[in-house]
């Protein structure tokens, strides 16, 4: 399956789904399907303010994004290792928080908890309500589903659910497998990393950003992965990291190796310059994602409280100072697109 393929059928399962629903006016005015999302309002508008400092794609939104992964792919089709999308790693931190790939979610839990605690919210709504409303604060991202109603989590999840950046793509790869997801759908979600930077991998530079355009979601970090590495941004070779091409990008060894990859490398490449087709599939497979180990049938489709982000009006680029030279091509059923390189000195990367 191509991402095409993966947008095509997306957009049938929407149509084939769409129908006239009935509409529900809230007290202070906004309207929705179900009337128990009206509750949503009111703690959108605190997070947009408190949380995310009036609606920026900065920080705090790359976090939420980050602990609602974390989160959720805590989850097994063959192991009871966790419930998936359940706010464990908020309610049961004190054995989650000490796994070694969640370092850095305490200050994004001690961050969201006063919120949790000020709404009437599961821990596990409060994580998926704040990711998606941070994404919806970056341009060009798709506007991303939320479904509340989830419980609260009975156990933590199990340690080593979570991949890491110096995992092996064979590992990475059959990890996303047992939560339910094909290499072509971790490929998706790995767009992820076109709106994140890293904190942990270099504690010497926290919010290094993994492309040069960390308040944009397009396809950048998918061009910006596949050039030559020439200099590390920070102490040098940490683990899970390779020489970035760009000063102030961080590039995780788990990134590098999956572009390249037999397995994953013409997903990637497909991705370079097909904003819409990852845009929509990010947005189906963060959908699935954010209900992992949930009785969907129990849960209200309140997606229609995400706001609506501004629309992406750039094109796919080569960063200034690079040439299609510099492209380590992995992938060889189609060429790679002909990109234009910006003007001027060569990029340089700022933190988040």
């Amino acid at each position: 399956m191509s991402f095409k393929s993966l947008v095509t059928f997306l957009a049938l399962t929407t149509t084939a789904s769409a129908a006239l629903i009935r509409r529900v006016t809230c007290p202070d005015g906004n309207v929705v399907t179900n009337g128990a999302c009206c509750a949503l309002f009111p703690v959108l508008t605190d997070i947009q303010a408190n949380l995310f400092k009036g609606g920026i794609c900065g920080e705090d939104a790359h976090s939420a994004l980050r602990i609602a992964f974390h989160d959720a792919i805590g989850f097994s089709l063959t192991k009871n290792v966790g419930g998936g999308a359940d706010g464990s790693i908020v309610v049961f931190g004190d054995t989650e928080l000490a796994f070694h790939a969640n370092g850095g979610i305490d200050d994004i839990v001690a961050n969201q908890k006063p919120f949790i605690a000020a709404h009437n919210l599961s821990a596990g709504d409060f994580i998926q309500f704040a990711s998606a409303v941070g994404v919806s604060n970056c341009i060009g991202a798709p506007r991303l589903d939320f479904f509340l109603g989830r419980p609260p989590p009975l156990a933590p999840a199990a340690d080593l659910t979570v991949p890491e950046p110096f995992d092996s793509v064979t590992s990475i790869l059959a990890r996303f497998k047992d939560a339910g997801f094909e290499p072509i759908e971790a490929v998706a979600l790995l767009s992820s990393h076109s709106i994140a930077a890293a904190d942990q991998v270099d504690p010497t530079i926290p919010g290094t950003p993994f492309d040069s355009t960390p308040g944009t979601f397009d396809t950048q970090f998918f061009i910006e992965t596949l050039l030559k590495g020439t200099a590390f941004p920070g102490t040098g070779r940490n683990p899970g990291e390779v020489m970035s091409p760009l000063q102030g990008e961080m590039r995780l060894l788990s990134d590098f190796s999956l572009a390249r990859d037999s397995r994953t490398a013409c997903f990637w490449q497909a991705a370079v310059g097909n904003e819409d087709a990852v845009k929509f599939a990010f947005k189906f497979e963060m959908a699935k994602l954010s209900v992992l180990g949930q009785d969907t049938s129990k849960l209200i489709d309140c997606s229609d409280v995400i706001p609506v982000p501004k629309p992406f009006t750039g094109t796919a680029h080569l960063p200034a100072g690079a040439s299609l030279s510099d492209v380590e091509v992995s992938c060889n059923l189609f060429p790679f697109p002909t990109l234009t390189a910006d003007p001027g000195p060569a990029t340089s990367v700022a933190p988040v």
